[in-house]
């Protein structure tokens, strides 16, 4: 592009929409931050459950909403395809204003219920947001809006850090209620994608649908391109009939594609970040026992996000220059050698030496930085390239339900263990996860950008047939 594309008026109507339904992925970034300065307010002396809550008991309400995402991320898979994107889109957030309602009891069952409704919110930015972002975006800003969900997610638990150490609970809880209240009212506006719209047969809505979205007066050779693109994908889709799950199973290039979505998926869970994300207040506080840090452990938890936040507008702005395979790699690397620094520092304190007190900061921002501008959103947006309309929606719920159960281990379990054996076993498992997904990245995971299926699926066969077009790829870089 010879602009950048915020400043491109045909892109306007899609940048709108997609904007709109990264609301629910803010919302859910405040449920996750919220955890982060309320375990230490639940657990303190000023608890307002009445008395402090016991660190299993925190674990469970950080993890418990993992869990039940597992079933949900199908569930709302189902529904997308079945009943619409904007349907589901409208189900998940009325359903999630319940979260916070359910807030203003800060008894241990209430908040326990509401962290399980918190499920809804996770699977519809992980599934939902990401699938209709890419069916209703043109292929040269894909990557930039796909990145959005990482921008919205990552500003939602940044802007909870802030708000969390600033005002009283229920201050914070009706404030973060009205995100999902202006959702839902927003969302009444919004187009429905145009792959489900053909999908359904609806093809004359389908081309209105894309001339709204590129701000064109009249249909012309792009549009009626991009309806046959879409039913050319989904015509190949009707060729096998039989089960999702079992055609992905049978097909030695979709099944190349799933293992990639899985492993794609386990590099953005297992680096760390989700313990981060939910304890960060408390692995500062732990960082800072016996230090002169200046700052409290909730103020360098905001740090750690305005960190977050800046490497997701990063990624969203570069990635369709650097590709999505690079990045990817890098940010993995450099991830597990940060873990890696952080474990040593930890456990340089445990043997009673005194590391620099400036490390902890400086490797947790390192590590969230790689997350948020590599792992987090380029993993979903290349899941949502390397699928046709049939098998996007289940194939991101299936990696995202079993990245979601092995989150509820590592949250559940993470404060135990960092009592129990040592933080720094925690972080060098975290290290040395990163360090295997960059060389299985590097190995295994194709280029995707701005590239059409059927190439993508080329490069996924044996390397002799793929061999010839390697010079063509090389050049997208």
């Amino acid at each position: 592009m010879n602009k950048f594309f915020l400043f491109d008026t045909s892109k306007w109507n899609q940048i709108l929409c997609a904007f709109i339904v990264c609301l629910p992925v803010f919302n859910y970034g405040n449920t996750l931050g919220w955890m982060s300065p309320m375990s230490l307010l639940l657990q303190s002396n000023h608890s307002p459950s009445g008395e402090p809550l016991t660190d299993v008991e925190i674990s469970w309400l950080a993890a418990i909403s993992y869990l039940a995402g597992v079933p949900l991320y199908f569930l709302l898979a189902y529904i997308g395809d079945r009943y619409g994107r904007k349907r589901t889109l409208l189900l998940s957030t009325a359903l999630g204003s319940t979260i916070w309602i359910l807030k203003l009891f800060p008894q241990f069952w209430p908040l326990f219920v509401s962290r399980c409704m918190v499920s809804i919110l996770m699977a519809c930015s992980f599934v939902t947001c990401p699938v209709y972002i890419k069916e209703i975006s043109e292929n040269s800003i894909r990557g930039h809006l796909g990145c959005w969900t990482s921008v919205f997610y990552t500003s939602g638990c940044f802007f909870t850090y802030v708000i969390g150490d600033m005002l009283g609970y229920r201050t914070i809880i009706f404030i973060c209620l009205s995100v999902p209240i202006l959702s839902f009212l927003l969302f009444l506006a919004l187009p429905e994608s145009p792959s489900y719209l053909v999908q359904i047969g609806k093809i004359e809505e389908a081309e209105k649908v894309l001339l709204w979205l590129r701000r064109k007066n009249e249909i012309d050779c792009a549009i009626r391109q991009e309806i046959e693109t879409i039913k050319s994908e989904q015509k190949n889709d009707e060729v096998n009939d039989s089960s999702i799950i079992k055609a992905i199973f049978a097909d030695k290039i979709l099944f190349k594609a799933f293992q990639i979505a899985l492993m794609a998926a386990f590099a953005r869970e297992l680096c760390g970040a989700i313990p981060v994300g939910n304890f960060a207040g408390d692995i500062f506080a732990r960082a800072s026992d016996g230090t002169r840090v200046v700052l409290n452990p909730n103020q360098q938890a905001m740090v750690m996000g305005a960190v977050q936040t800046a490497a997701t507008i990063v990624a969203s702005n570069i990635v369709e220059k650097s590709g999505r395979r690079p990045l990817l790699f890098i940010t993995c690397l450099i991830s597990g050698i940060s873990m890696c620094s952080l474990a040593t520092w930890f456990l340089f304190k445990d043997y009673g030496y005194n590391p620099p007190e400036w490390i902890p900061v400086f490797t947790l921002c390192i590590c969230i930085f790689c997350d948020s501008a590599g792992l987090l959103p380029v993993g979903t947006v290349l899941i949502g390239e390397i699928f046709s309309f049939k098998y996007r929606g289940t194939v991101l719920g299936t990696s995202m339900a079993i990245a979601s159960f092995l989150d509820f281990l590592q949250v559940l379990f993470f404060k135990m263990i960092s009592a129990r054996i040592g933080v720094h076993v925690a972080f060098y498992t975290f290290a040395a996860m990163c360090l295997l997904m960059a060389l299985y990245i590097f190995a295994k995971i194709p280029e995707t950008r701005t590239r059409p299926l059927e190439e993508i699926y080329d490069d996924l066969r044996t390397n002799k047939k793929k061999r010839p077009q390697k010079t063509d790829v090389i050049t997208r870089f």
